[in-house]
């Protein structure tokens, strides 16, 4: 058993129950190898506040929360299950004796969901903070809201290797303490590429090099799986000549495999183990003292454009960089090699996932939760939540209202993207629920078929279900991965045992059984065959989706795309399955609509009735109605003006220059609660403000002038418009008796009122000490003061000042120019005038 004290953090021990005991949160800052993942949890069994209640640790990584528990237990001489369990997804090992639980993001978020009170937990841990999953993010703001309103006495701790430990101190309102490492100098070393090199062979030189130049073993991060693997075939002729155990270690891993991977070499050999990022932190690889560093990762990221997640290889952030090459430290003095030029420069913290994912699952999460009034690190996306919320609202989850509904609450119970969650509950039939597992497991895994030389990968998913089939019937296909299917057969099960499904999955399946499934994980992405074109394919969405030319589904009249490309005409559709139009009628019966139309033609300028037959948003077939219902005319141009923007509206200067007076007052003068009138916020409320005076109209150029002004003031009172008129005039009275415009504007670039500009002859402003203002004294007018010849002179906001300095040199100037008109001596007595002197004078 190790002692407690045999770790860095041993010292800082104290001060975290001290800190516990006087506060509820604590934000603790710890290096790799200093004992935090471990210590902790042990260290606060025994606090008076914890009252022999349990402790939650969340661990993000399954490799990390089995590690973390097995040494906790074994610290303890006990077996796992005991004192120390853990939860991760398809596996539980506690016990009624368990006091510490380790477990995944996702089971913390179930825990928090179904007991909101948390009565038998004292305390929950965040380790790994700085990692940023969207599932740790929302757990935490689960955990202070449950904290804030119910419990507390609730304990919550913060714990991290690399996190902005300041901003999250202030985020949490929490005291924060800061360990000691316990490392040994790194040397850092940035190892070319060749010209033109593929990462796997500058990997493989860097192997050779950090073998043969350095003791113990080799640790070499890499993005993903297949690089993995790519990298192990290459070293495999380096294995066998050198005695060197090349090893894989990422979460897809049979548990055995993982456990061996982080257990030291019973024999002595040297190991290169290849690892995803789950070795960049809370597991610890005994022996190493090389680290080579692709400076990679795959990561989830979500293009809002096309609405589509996927997972991207990307650049890692300086602060994972760091913790890599920490790794080479722990047990001696160590090296790391970096496969980057020295020039690159990296983002310094990891980007959240919240900030770039798709967010069905948190919009799920939120709705059951009834708030989304939770303290988040960083906030989600306005723009994505809203694309989740519509997705749910599609799947059935919410309502009109974005409430959730019952079948929402079952969806959540299942524990997996809504998506996947509404397809397992799309049917009562055993055999089709077995084979809406299959379905699952495969769109969670990787890719099972091989690129074939030539042909590429068929874009059929039948075709990945076919070969699962025949690996069930003792038959792998040729090109199939075995260890692939095995896993996606696996999982399978898995689901079949969480659904309490008795059935067999079937040995063949109807060509549009799967398509027929999938349709309710993706109904925003069924697609209908163009009229024209067999590749293309409009979907439910209102996008357009095309199949490449060797594509197995051309010529399907409806398919379902569960993997698409964005691109910037159409979306590629890499995976796909054909559906039953007959099926389709029967399960989304809503969907399917008969009925006239109105619509802009922007050819034409004209407003087009049609008899349209649609499923969603695919227009199935269009007819020439009769005449236009004025309702829907009403409802049509204003779409149009939606699509086309305000400037296809007939604005006059007057109404424009009422507009910016607006605009300009609501900053000026915030107390008037005057609408909100910019671009946006018109175009928000079109319905609201301009649809009522289209009404009786069949065309765009049909409304005008007084119409639209009509329109746009509609919202303000008349009591309230006679006060913009006084605080914003568009005219005043100047000394010579005339009256003279005032120009307001708004500068939408930089969201702010200019100053109010009045043109005026300087001889009309004789005798005027002060610059007008407007806004009830608030806002200088700005005076372009022009010449007899309507030339500009000055430009300026203090009338005084002008007359004292400037006018001297100006009437100097101007005396011989314009000798027939008044330039006094005095201005400030002279007489104002908008006329040349007299004759004879």
């Amino acid at each position: 058993m190790t002692p407690h004290d045999a770790f860095p953090i041993a010292s800082l021990l104290p001060d975290i129950r001290r800190s516990l005991a006087e506060h509820p949160r604590l934000v603790l800052e710890a290096p790799p190898g200093a004992g935090k993942t471990t210590q902790v949890p042990l260290a606060l069994l025994d606090a008076p506040w914890l009252d022999r209640r349990t402790i939650v640790m969340l661990e993000p990584r399954r490799v990390a929360a089995r590690a973390a528990a097995q040494f906790m237990a074994k610290q303890l001489g006990e077996a796992v299950g005991e004192t120390v369990g853990y939860r991760i997804r398809f596996e539980n090992r506690i016990s009624a004796k368990t006091r510490i639980e380790v477990v995944t993001e996702g089971i913390l978020t179930r825990m928090l969901q179904d007991d909101p009170m948390l009565e038998t937990v004292g305390a929950v841990l965040f380790d790994e903070c700085h990692e940023r999953h969207l599932a740790g993010d929302l757990g935490l703001a689960l955990a202070l809201d449950v904290q804030a309103g119910l419990r507390d006495d609730l304990r919550i701790v913060a714990m991290s290797a690399t996190l902005d430990g300041d901003r999250l101190a202030k985020v949490l309102d929490a005291p924060r303490l800061s360990s000691a490492g316990r490392s040994f100098p790194v040397r850092i070393a940035h190892f070319a590429a060749r010209r033109d090199e593929a990462l796997e062979h500058q990997v493989k030189r860097a192997v050779e090099h950090a073998l043969a130049g350095h003791p113990g073993d080799v640790l070499v991060f890499l993005p993903g799986q297949r690089e993995i693997g790519k990298v192990q075939a290459l070293l495999a002729d380096l294995a066998a000549a050198a005695a060197v155990d090349v090893l894989a270690l990422h979460g897809e891993l049979p548990v055995e495999q993982q456990s061996r991977v982080l257990q030291p070499a019973e024999d002595g050999r040297r190991r290169v183990v290849l690892a995803t990022n789950v070795a960049e932190s809370s597991v610890t690889l005994p022996g190493v003292r090389v680290v080579i560093d692709s400076g990679l990762a795959r990561e989830p990221r979500y293009d809002p454009n096309s609405g589509f997640s996927r997972l991207d290889v990307v650049s890692i952030a300086q602060s994972s960089a760091d913790q890599r090459a920490g790794r080479a430290g722990r047990v001696a003095e160590g090296w790391a090699y970096r496969l980057w030029p020295e020039s690159q420069r990296l983002e310094p913290q990891r980007r959240p996932e919240i900030a770039q994912v798709e967010l069905a699952s948190l919009a799920l999460e939120l709705a059951a939760w009834g708030s989304d009034a939770l303290r988040f690190i960083d906030a989600p996306p306005t723009g994505a939540m809203g694309a989740a919320r519509d997705l749910l609202q599609r799947l059935g989850a919410l309502d009109a209202g974005r409430a959730i509904t019952p079948l929402g609450r079952r969806m959540l119970a299942i524990g997996t993207h809504p998506r996947l969650a509404a397809m397992l509950l799309s049917t009562d039939d055993d055999v089709e629920t077995a084979l809406a597992c299959d379905v699952a497991a495969l769109l969670e895994a990787r890719d099972p078929l091989r690129a074939t030389p030539g042909s590429g990968r068929s874009d059929a998913l039948a075709a990945r279900w076919q070969a699962l089939a025949a690996f069930r019937g003792g038959r792998t296909p040729a090109e199939a991965s075995r260890s692939s299917l095995q896993a996606i057969d696996a999982a399978a099960a898995q689901w079949r045992r969480r659904l309490r499904c008795t059935a067999k999955p079937p040995a063949s399946v109807p060509a549009h059984a799967l398509g027929d499934l999938l349709a309710h994980a993706f109904p925003d992405r069924i697609g209908h065959r163009h009229g024209s074109d067999v590749r293309r394919y409009p979907l439910a969405n209102g996008r357009m989706a095309q199949l490449f030319d060797d594509s197995a589904l051309i010529g399907e009249p409806w398919i379902v795309a569960c993997d698409l490309r964005f691109e910037a005409k159409d979306a590629k559709v890499l995976r796909a399955a054909p559906v039953d139009e007959v099926r389709l009628r029967r399960d989304f019966p809503t969907r399917f609509s008969d009925r006239d139309e109105v619509r802009w033609d922007d050819g034409r300028r004209a407003l087009v009735a049609e008899r349209v037959q649609r499923f969603d948003g695919i227009v199935l077939d269009a007819r020439p109605a009769g005449r236009v219902d004025p309702a829907q005319a009403a409802q049509a141009l204003t779409d149009a003006v939606r699509t086309l923007g305000l400037d296809a509206l007939p604005w006059r200067e007057s109404l424009t220059q009422w507009r910016a007076r607006v605009r300009c007052l609501c900053a000026w003068m915030p107390e008037l609660a005057l609408p909100d009138l910019a671009d946006d916020a018109l175009l928000a409320s079109l319905d609201a403000w301009l649809k009522p005076a289209f009404a009786g109209k069949t065309r765009l150029d049909a409304l005008s002038e007084d119409d639209l002004g009509d329109a746009l003031k509609s919202g303000i009172d008349w009591s309230l418009r006679q006060r913009i008129d006084a605080l914003a005039p568009t005219r005043i009275v100047v000394p010579s008796g005339m009256e003279r415009k005032i120009e307001y504007a708004y500068d939408a670039a930089i969201d702010a009122p200019q100053p109010p500009v009045l043109a005026v002859k300087l001889q009309e402003l004789f005798g005027l000490a002060d610059t007008p203002h407007v806004a009830d004294g608030r806002v200088a007018v700005v005076l372009h003061l022009l010449s007899p010849g309507g030339k500009p002179l000055q430009i300026t906001r203090d009338l005084r000042s002008f007359w004292e300095r400037t006018y001297p040199e100006v009437k100097k100037e101007m005396k011989g120019r314009y000798p027939k008109h008044p330039w006094p001596d005095d201005p400030w007595s002279a007489t104002a005038t908008h006329r040349a002197k007299p004759r004879g004078t």
